[in-house]
């Protein structure tokens, strides 16, 4: 981060105020702006008044949990774009995808490594700010139409809202048309994560942006065993 850059403004909410305030170190440490709260109730209005750049969720929280949070973000037309990480002491499965299902773009579980957090904090920076500079401006597949410029999505001439990560994953998949995209090379090129995690992350973004495209989520073929393509032709199509 360069002195002439605007710092990226990062908010966090977690009830535990040694959480915030170890995150908050350490993060203002690698130069970003952090404001904290240490319990869910205004955290959107906070959201709204700092516009951050991201924002770290504690998924358990009394009163109002993460997850309703990250709706509440999501709902927000100023906020809906902006990416999620959530925290938690929850390491199932089921509970990453409940996270990840309600918008999340990354979870982290506790006890967890700051270093790793904020490795994560600047690959999801990175990803959601910069745009891929060789890719066309408007992408179309069947009613399907991505426009990068505008970082909008269209399905039949209604738009559709995506998250950061399920914006960059249908990118990818419409860039890359025809071409089977396997999991691996989806978690390095969309996560940017360049050693092997859970690749139920991206089956479970796969899902749901398969709900949201609708009536033309056939699109997304499943490679069984492989990956995912954006089919060249509709199934069924002359």
């Amino acid at each position: 981060m360069t002195a002439e850059s605007k710092p990226k403004r990062i908010l966090i909410v977690d009830d535990e105020s040694d959480v915030t305030d170890l995150l908050a170190y350490n993060l203002k440490a690698k130069g970003y702006a952090v404001e904290t709260l240490n319990h869910p109730h205004g955290s959107v209005g906070l959201a709204r008044t700092f516009a951050p750049d991201l924002v770290i969720l504690d998924v358990m929280m009394p009163d109002l949990s993460g997850i309703q949070v990250c709706r509440m973000l999501r709902a927000d037309p100023k906020l809906r774009h902006v990416p999620v990480i959530f925290l938690t002491a929850k390491a199932e499965e089921t509970d990453r995808v409940q996270g990840l299902e309600s918008g999340a773009d990354d979870y982290i579980c506790k006890p967890f490594s700051v270093r790793e957090l904020v490795l994560r904090v600047q690959a999801l920076l990175r990803r959601a700010g910069d745009p891929a500079p060789d890719l066309p401006k408007r992408l179309q597949a069947g009613q399907i139409i991505l426009d990068v410029e505008h970082h909008a999505v269209t399905v039949q001439g209604r738009p559709v809202e995506l998250t950061a990560t399920e914006f960059k994953l249908l990118h990818l998949l419409m860039e890359r048309r025809g071409r089977v995209q396997s999991r691996e090379h989806l978690l390095i090129n969309v996560w940017n994560y360049e050693t092997e995690i859970e690749t139920r992350t991206v089956d479970t973004h796969v899902r749901r942006l398969r709900e949201k495209l609708g009536t033309e989520a056939d699109w997304i073929e499943t490679i069984r065993g492989v990956g995912y393509r954006m089919a060249a032709t509709r199934a069924g199509a002359a």
